[in-house]
């Protein structure tokens, strides 16, 4: 097993991992430095599609090309080493703990011997070779909110788009929202993710599907909806977003730099979704969106509370 790691910044943290993932043809992972905020992007590949020398040029050329697009991928800093598997496994389990959700959630490896508190709800997820484990602030936010906006007691249907890991479909069946719906237009993604699904023994319609192209089966109104996407694919599938949303729905939007928040605002704003609330984890910004029902989104516009 090899180690191929990259080191960007929050700007390049995207592109770089869609330039590894290219390359190796699985989902890279992402650690973050919590000291310097220092981001490193890593794949795991059991061989190297080439030698050793052409595979840094081939990733040099790969980080060049970002630049003349316009992308900072802020160091740049490429390393290729061999990595014994228990090596490996070892790195997995000092970078990631479990993590408590407002005492609701308890998300942990299945190596943790972390005890959940009474009625703590426990999702069990190893992240393997893929990323989503609840630790990047994005996913973090996603989950407060699905622990927020849960109403015990109360039918509530969840879909969760772009799904990854399948960290947060999980985590809302956990919780109890039902129907849970999640797709991704990534093979490898699936995979992962059926197996988490498998593991934590939920409830889950888990598919192929992109959120432009919305597959048949998901294409119902949902009252909570997980959006943790780039900001392109927000801007460009808003209306998308708006149609599977319930009036009085809530939404979680995250995957978004703090310098693109405003305009994702302004266009989720002209299609009658409000921000009630934001939050701000180091470089980026998420939000908590309502559907309002036509006839109280003219007469009010609640405050955004930060």
């Amino acid at each position: 097993m090899w180690q191929v790691s990259i080191a960007t910044g929050a700007e390049g943290e995207e592109a770089v991992s869609q330039l590894l993932e290219r390359t190796f043809r699985q989902s890279p992972s992402v650690f973050r430095d919590e000291k310097t905020g220092g981001i490193v992007v890593t794949s795991y590949p059991k061989r190297l599609p080439q030698a050793k020398r052409a595979l840094g040029e081939a990733l040099k050329l790969g980080l060049a090309g970002l630049r003349q697009f316009g992308l900072d991928p802020g160091p740049g800093r490429i390393s290729i080493q061999p990595l014994p598997r228990r090596n490996w496994s070892q790195s997995w389990k000092r970078h990631f703990k479990p993590i408590d959700i407002q005492g609701k959630l308890l998300l942990k490896p299945s190596w943790s011997r972390r005890r959940p508190l009474p009625g703590q709800k426990v999702v069990i997820l190893d992240p393997g070779l893929s990323f989503g484990t609840g630790h990047h602030p994005t996913t973090l936010y996603c989950l407060q909110q699905l622990v927020r906006c849960r109403k015990p007691g109360t039918a509530q249907s969840c879909l969760d788009v772009g799904t990854g890991s399948g960290i947060l479909a999980i985590a809302a069946a956990k919780l109890g929202y039902d129907p849970v719906v999640a797709f991704d237009c990534d093979p490898e993604s699936l995979r992962v993710s059926r197996q988490n699904v498998k593991r934590n023994k939920v409830k889950i319609r888990l598919g192929r599907g992109e959120l432009g192209r919305m597959p048949r089966w998901a294409r119902q109104r949902y009252d909570f909806v997980c959006a943790n996407l780039a900001c392109d694919l927000l801007l460009a599938d808003v209306e998308v977003l708006r149609r599977v949303l319930k009036p009085g729905g809530k939404m979680a939007v995250a995957g978004i730099l703090g310098r693109e928040f405003a305009k994702i605002r302004q266009r989720f704003g002209e299609s009658n979704l409000t921000f009630e609330k934001t939050g701000v984890n180091k470089e980026w910004k998420s939000g908590r969106i309502a559907h309002l029902p036509a006839a109280s989104a003219s007469h009010s516009r609640p405050a955004v509370k930060h």
